[in-house]
């Protein structure tokens, strides 16, 4: 959808990062139709966040990208710990888990964010959608049918729905007037940067880590290489707070000072920036006819790699539900259950990556995000007793099912009733927006019916289909109905 053929849309996502990207496929495949705007003239160079979780992928592989994201990238090497020039060992910085069928990614993939968004982009305009590069919001007014966006060449665009992915310093955020509450991680900066470095100089089969120098003149440093490409990931700590120089020949200087590399070494800086980790919490993630998604909402240390894989998942909660007001006649009160299931989520993230940041946690299975769910949440309800196997609230499990596979049913913006061993007696729900599969017992589920949620976690579970309607009344839900 391009802005010279629009004034009023159906949701205005502001922001082309890996946030409105994702929303925006989501809602393409929906029907939804949808503008994205995006102040940058064009998507974002460089390789910042560049570690993609498991579940991420489980999300990209359902939006439809997921092998050209798997062919992009690869898997995170092993550190390399460098002293005087000299390697010292290795460095495992990742706990290892094993794939399995219910959960067939198991370990982080690293693909630059540029690339991400290259993908994701290109997905987006197979779906039909567009960006409209070079577009600046600097305001936003709203009443209780819509929104109003004003943009910098005096133009305006009216919109059901507004969605605010435009980064940590929002435009959209400060004029809603929410508040983001936060800390300053390190009060030292980081300098990153995409860099080439000359023939056999540095090898790509580590993850090379250079430790503070012993008069702390230099800081942590690291050279990661970025599968895919030719390029490295440069990352260089401050030692005093001050500015770091992020012009080509500061860059350069950096690789000389902390590593056994020369200056010259690095034949050419592709991006640079720097930034001081933080960590920080927008007070709410819906005001009105508005939603906070990703940077917009929670600020992350890039330690971990949570802030890219949470803002993803940001979206995919989002796209489900507002397909389901706008297209189907769910009623808007179903959207206030973003707020409530990402903000704690966010906050969690948060502090896990703020915890590993000071080394009081590794990257193990929480990393991963696999274990996160929605027990809590009002549209999580399960009526069996406690016991093994998949509860409302947790993601869905894959697995076996017939010739393929659990995941394979769930592909798509539908929800999925699965029964999984003994449960025959189904309940009629709405073709358009519910498939059905049988299946023998799946022991990641236990005996038992489950309504899936088309972001792939589980919604209502019981030992057969009673209860089940209540459910679709109590959660706003009854558009799944047959009939509705």
């Amino acid at each position: 959808m391009e802005l010279n053929d629009v004034k009023d849309v159906s949701v205005l996502i502001v922001g082309a990062g890996p946030t409105g990207l994702t929303l925006a496929c989501d809602l393409a495949r929906r029907g939804v139709p949808a503008l994205v705007v995006e102040r940058a003239p064009r998507l974002f160079p460089g390789s910042r966040g560049k570690g993609l979780q498991p579940r991420t992928l489980e999300v990209l592989d359902d939006l439809g990208v997921v092998d050209a994201v798997l062919k992009a990238g690869g898997p995170a090497p092993v550190g390399m710990v460098w002293a005087g020039g000299v390697r010292q060992g290795e460095h495992r910085m990742f706990d290892e888990l094993e794939a399995t069928d219910s959960t067939p990614y198991a370990e982080p993939w690293l693909v630059p964010q540029w690339r991400t968004q290259e993908i994701l982009y290109a997905r987006l305009v197979e779906l039909g959608g567009s960006v409209a590069f070079g577009t600046e919001v600097t305001g936003l007014d709203q009443d209780a049918d819509g929104a109003t966006a004003r943009l910098a060449d005096g133009r305006t665009v009216r919109a059901a729905y507004a969605v605010a992915a435009d980064g940590g310093r929002s435009a959209v955020r400060r004029a809603l007037g929410i508040g983001m509450a936060g800390e300053t991680v390190d009060p030292r900066p980081v300098l990153v940067a995409d860099i080439r470095v000359r023939g056999a100089a540095l090898d790509r089969d580590n993850w090379h880590l250079f430790p503070p120098s012993a008069d702390g003149s230099t800081g942590f440093t690291a050279i990661c290489p970025l599968p895919g490409t030719p390029d490295f990931q440069l990352a260089a700590q401050s030692t005093d707070g001050a500015p770091l120089d992020t012009s080509p020949g500061g860059v350069r200087e950096a690789v000389a000072a902390r590593t056994h590399l020369a200056a010259d070494d690095v034949i050419e800086v592709r991006w640079a920036s720097d930034f001081r980790p933080r960590a920080a919490l927008a007070d709410r993630f819906r005001a009105g006819r508005v939603f906070l998604a990703g940077d917009a909402a929670h600020v992350h240390s890039p330690a971990g790699g949570q802030g890219l894989n949470t803002s993803v998942q940001d979206a995919y909660n989002l796209g489900w539900k507002l397909g389901l007001v706008l297209r189907h006649g769910a009623p808007d009160a179903l959207l206030d259950t973003y707020e409530e299931e990402r903000l704690p989520t966010a906050a969690r993230m948060l502090d896990l990556s703020t915890r590993i940041h000071h080394g009081q946690a590794r990257r193990g299975a929480a990393t991963r995000q696999l274990g996160l769910g929605y027990r809590d949440s009002s549209l999580s309800v399960d009526a069996r007793p406690s016991g093994d196997g998949a509860r409302a609230g947790d993601r869905a499990p894959d697995g076996r099912l017939g010739a393929g596979r659990v995941f394979d049913a769930f592909r798509g913006p539908h929800f999925t009733l699965l029964a999984s061993g003994g449960c025959r007696e189904l309940p009629a729900l709405r073709a358009e927006l519910v498939r059905t599969y049988r299946t023998d017992r799946l022991d990641a589920y236990g005996d038992g019916l489950f309504l899936v949620r088309p972001d792939g976690y589980v919604g209502w579970a019981g030992r057969d289909g009673k209860g089940l309607q209540d459910y679709l009344t109590s959660t706003q839900l009854e558009v799944l109905r047959s009939g509705a």
